[in-house]
């Protein structure tokens, strides 16, 4: 309980801090490379974008990496996963890592 109150919280203009930096950019879209099978670096920036809207144009240019969390079941008709759950597996996934 309360752990949301440690989170450091910053904002800044994304575009410029990602072209500012020299760290890999995972960008989480649809036909990205199953994140279970790419590899992923320790020191990273992983962009997740609006569940309606994905990452914006601007910013998806600025992506290094694409990465998808693969369907289980390839016949199934999936828009999307929540935005919170999705950040929470690939973090893991990159945490395992």
């Amino acid at each position: 309980m309360g752990s949301l109150a440690r989170v450091n919280v910053f904002y800044t203009d994304l575009e410029e801090f990602l072209n500012r930096t020299t760290l890999p950019i995972y960008g989480a879209v649809m036909n990205g490379k199953n994140v279970y099978s790419a590899s992923k670096e320790e020191n990273a920036i992983l962009v997740m974008g609006n569940e309606a809207n994905g990452i914006s144009e601007t910013i998806e240019k600025l992506i290094t990496h694409t990465i998808t969390i693969p369907k289980y079941n390839k016949d199934a008709v999936i828009d999307s996963l929540n935005v919170a759950t999705a950040t929470a597996i690939l973090l893991n996934e990159f945490r395992r890592n």
